[in-house]
């Protein structure tokens, strides 16, 4: 089946057909481009998509994303991001694999087929040249065959006239022998003309022509095998991420099946949690007795009268109806508006959280105390790959001065002390509200000090609608909650009052201590003193100097030398440390 012999006077159909076969390849070019852009585009908003939803850094949306249900939407959304890339993929495939090589292409053949067919016309003006000078030696041929008939016709009538010269016939006769000459000519030409245009023609039908329309029947089969083989590259290039945006789907299955109803149940609870019990029954007013209070009211007077801090301090009043106001038409609205107000005070409250009710101060109390956990551990990190760095100079001279790294660890050190301190005073402040301690104790109240001279105003501006007491739980009113106040002068006169603790040995300072906090005593290097107390796990040891001055300091800046049978004898440094 060769389109040569098959097809050897469809000269002008197989251009035609050639042509509509590169229309159909160009055609085929434009439908993967359009697809790769429908490939971006969709990507694009894919990502846009997913973009849009995603929540926001540092705001109240991200805090959302702990529940188990929004952190499958997240993991959806970074999948969905990671969907959108595949078809990006698909979109650089195409481009690459089909469209640029199809385009490439096209123009190569383009330039084939043109020089293809130019020689095919080229073989049909040979043979139409080659018909037109056969068909002039054939005319010729002719001519002369009628001049010559007609010259032996005149040669016979002239002679067969009597009244004609001899000289006449004589030269018709010569006419005529000369014509029937050029009719022997011309037909010997026409002869030799045919053969020639016969040898042509076979060799242009069963030679050229074959061999110039088999050249066009093997480029049009390329192209279609060409056409099929991006068919199937364009398939190939989807199946090939089908195996990745399964991966994203499986993801998706995944994230949708790890949502726990249970546990974000608990989450509200924890997120929500006030600590407050539920209001007790409401007592009986017997207004049939005008004179007497209700007990809720006698309760009320008394606290407000008494002026003292036991109220306080002491287990929970009687009746207490917090955050119920005593118009209990007006409760739920106060505790709606606590719930909103909690969040917007969290970032402006006192230190200690204590605008925050029991539950949720308990939490942030903890966060902060690991918050500082985790600085301390990178300090300790840093201080540790210091010493390192300075044991590698110590033995290496030449790789640096061990010197040059002595003042930043003891910046290290001091701000190890400061996070510990700071440590302290929040588990203090946990330890109240966990009911681990009764009232905060002397030790924390030491740390804490100087925040709340510094802070008192501003604490006084957060709460005056409302004090937090050390069992976490909310005065109502603040009239009640100014005369319930216990001054800070007689809270600290009570430790004031405390016989001064006995020596238990002595102590050699390693380093100088700026004691900058209160409760916290300045050493310098090589002093001796009296240890009073000792370290309870916490990192520091209380010290004295004389009769006026004692505190703490670091434990790890002191030599300590305990001696268990010492007792409340300041006998002189000199001869202790003999």
């Amino acid at each position: 089946m060769s389109w040569g012999t098959e097809l050897w006077d469809q000269f002008d159909n197989l251009e035609k057909h050639t042509q509509w076969g590169i229309d159909v390849l160009e055609k085929y070019i434009k439908f993967v481009k359009e697809r790769t852009e429908i490939e971006l585009s969709y990507a694009k908003q894919l990502r846009n998509l997913s973009k849009k939803y995603q929540p926001k850094k540092n705001s109240k949306e991200e805090e959302e994303y702990r529940y188990t249900s929004t952190r499958a939407f997240l993991a959806t959304l970074n999948e969905m991001n990671d969907y959108a890339g595949q078809h990006e993929v698909i979109s650089e495939n195409m481009t690459s694999l089909i469209t640029a090589e199809l385009t490439r292409y096209v123009q190569e053949l383009k330039q084939e087929r043109k020089s293809h067919f130019h020689d095919g016309r080229k073989a049909q003006q040979h043979i139409e040249t080659c018909w037109k000078q056969l068909e002039a030696s054939k005319r010729r041929f002719e001519r002369d065959c009628k001049e010559a008939d007609r010259a032996q016709q005149y040669f016979e009538k002239m002679d067969a006239d009597i009244n004609v010269t001899k000289a006449d016939v004589e030269k018709a006769r010569q006419q005529a022998q000369l014509r029937h000459q050029m009719a022997e000519d011309s037909k010997a030409e026409y002869s030799s003309t045919l053969q020639k245009f016969n040898s042509e023609q076979h060799e242009h039908y069963y030679t050229h022509i074959p061999n110039i329309f088999q050249k066009i029947q093997e480029m049009e089969e390329r192209r279609i095998v060409r056409i099929g083989e991006s068919m199937k590259t364009f398939a190939e290039v989807d199946r090939q991420v089908i195996p990745i945006i399964g991966k994203c789907l499986d993801e998706i299955t995944k994230a949708a099946e790890s949502v726990d109803h249970k546990n974000d149940s608990q989450m509200v609870i924890e997120a929500f949690k006030s600590g407050f019990e539920p209001p007790g029954d409401v007592d009986f007013e017997d207004f049939t007795q005008p004179m007497k209070r209700t007990v809720s009211e006698s309760s009320l007077s008394n606290s407000r009268g008494d002026g003292k801090s036991e109220p306080k301090f002491g287990s929970k009043s009687k009746g207490k109806l917090w955050p119920f106001i005593k118009k209990n038409k007006l409760s739920l609205k106060l505790i709606n508006l606590n719930t909103q107000v909690w969040s917007l005070i969290e970032g402006a409250g006192p230190e200690d959280f204590s605008n925050l009710p029991p539950e949720q101060r308990r939490k942030k109390l903890q966060q902060k105390v690991d918050e500082l956990n985790r600085d301390i551990q990178k300090e300790m990190d840093s201080r540790d790959a210091l010493t390192k760095m300075k044991d590698v100079y110590i033995k290496n001279p030449q790789m640096g001065d061990a010197a040059s790294v002595d003042h930043r660890l003891a910046e290290l050190g001091q701000n190890i002390e400061k996070l510990r301190l700071e440590v302290q005073k929040f588990e203090g402040w946990l330890a109240e509200v966990e009911g681990r301690l009764p009232a905060r104790s002397e030790q924390s109240r030491r740390q804490s000090g100087v925040y709340e001279a510094q802070n008192a105003s501003g604490v006084n501006s957060c709460a005056q609608d409302r004090e937090s007491s050390p069992d976490g739980s909310y005065t109502e009113e603040q009239s009640q909650e100014t005369e319930m106040k216990v001054p800070a002068t007689d809270f600290d006169d009570e430790f004031d009052d405390e016989e001064p603790l006995p020596t238990i040995g002595t102590c050699k300072a390693l380093y100088t201590f700026e004691g900058q906090n209160e409760g916290t005593i300045s050493v310098a290097e090589g002093e001796m003193l009296y240890v009073i107390e000792e370290d309870k796990g916490d990192g520091w040891t209380r010290i004295r100097r004389n009769e006026d001055e004692e505190g703490y300091v670091p434990t790890s800046y002191v030599e300590v030398y305990l001696d268990k049978n010492a007792k409340d004898v300041h006998k002189p440094l000199q001869k202790i440390s003999e």
